[in-house]
């Protein structure tokens, strides 16, 4: 049975398996330090999970606030690549120290792990990671993971930590994400307007609900924001898991929110299997194809694969076997699949019937473009 309520995540029978992302604000005090007393309380928290039975992976932002620092750079170290790559450099170090400092006093043994967005593009990776992840866990380690600051560019990194915990939930399949931040959820404006609502609970992240994001971070410690706080929603509830935001800021952060029954949960939509989750988080893509109105519909219907009549539009270098996109006439990301054509065969059988196609391409054509079991809808 999937998390339907706040209390789940702390029932070792719905949720065995649970993702913790906390953000630099709450982990980095004023001096640029880790804030130890509050998290010896976050600890507390894990240990709880960990002597129901449950296990916990954690994802911890802070190494970039924490090595600015301690060179003396602005703006959070975030001013140019290079400074938020030395910082991370030289944050991580103390981080590292913190966590397993930390988890030793409750008896607890520390892993680290620092991937990149790259690390889950690629599908060897992306189960390498998996299987390490699992053997962890299994062997009651807590591992503790952060994108790999030092070496991402712009190109492979995630640039905020709740996507990458959203897809570090997919990969140990997860039954749960707490995402721990410095507000207690989503409201429908702007947390500061007197009149804003927070939502209890979203059952499915809609163009309505993205709308309601504000995409900065308050602190000006983090890279995310409610807007990247919602793509992990998107990520995590394709793959059937739960993810809640909550207040990180009082101690015991995760008692105290299922004590109050405040946050605002994300409720899984459908269970997609691990090769269609992988599909469906994907974040890089080298191009994407237009799709006319009919084929959306079929789309929708289910069950139904792209063909190359219904192709309007052909987008990018891609080659057989990329994952691409797939847009409707307005430009909306309908769709992501594997492709079974180089870009260039693509342009050459678009709009055309499937009895035509041997005639264009030479040689005997795939059943579709991009075929139904390969395909993952948004």
């Amino acid at each position: 049975m999937p998390i339907q309520t706040l209390p789940d995540f702390r029932d070792p029978a719905i949720c065995k398996r649970l993702v913790i992302k906390i953000g630099s604000a709450l982990l980095v005090d004023a001096s640029g330090r880790v804030n130890a007393k509050w998290l010896r309380t976050v600890v507390d928290d894990i240990r709880t999970a960990r002597e129901l039975g449950m296990e916990v992976v954690v994802v911890s932002s802070g190494s970039i606030a924490i090595g600015a620092k301690k060179l003396n750079l602005s703006h959070g170290g975030r001013r140019t690549l290079s400074e938020a790559q030395a910082s991370a450099s030289v944050g991580q170090i103390d981080l590292a120290a913190a966590w397993s400092a930390l988890l030793a006093e409750r008896g607890l043994v520390a892993a680290q792990m620092l991937l990149t967005l790259d690390d889950f593009e690629s599908r060897r990776r992306y189960l390498n990671i998996s299987a390490t992840l699992r053997r962890l866990l299994k062997s009651g380690v807590v591992p503790v993971v952060n994108e790999n600051d030092t070496i991402a560019t712009g190109e492979i990194r995630f640039g905020d930590n709740d996507r990458l915990a959203a897809r570090v939930a997919q990969a140990c399949a997860a039954d749960g994400v707490l995402l721990l931040t410095d507000v207690d959820g989503l409201y429908d404006r702007h947390p500061e307007h007197p009149e804003a609502e927070r939502l209890d609970q979203v059952d499915g992240v809609t163009e309505e609900i993205h709308a309601m994001a504000d995409s900065g971070s308050g602190s000006g410690l983090g890279s995310g924001g409610m807007t990247a706080k919602l793509l992990a929603a998107e990520i995590a509830e394709r793959a059937g898991i739960a993810l809640a935001i909550i207040d990180g800021r009082p101690e015991m952060p995760i008692a105290h929110a299922i004590a109050s029954q405040a946050g605002t949960l994300f409720l899984p939509q459908r269970e997609e299997s691990g090769r269609r989750a992988w599909i469906g988080g994907r974040m890089r893509f080298n191009g994407a194809i237009t799709v006319d109105d009919g084929c959306v519909a079929a789309l929708r219907d289910g069950n139904k694969s792209v063909l190359a009549a219904g192709i309007t539009g052909v987008e990018g270098d891609f080659s057989r076997g990329d994952i691409i996109e797939v847009k409707d006439v307005t430009g909306r990301v309908i769709a992501k699949g594997l492709v079974e054509y180089d870009a260039d065969d693509v342009e050459a059988v678009m709009g055309r019937q499937s009895a035509e196609l041997e005639a264009i391409l030479g040689h005997s054509p795939r059943s579709s473009v991009i075929h139904r079991d390969h395909l993952v809808l948004m």
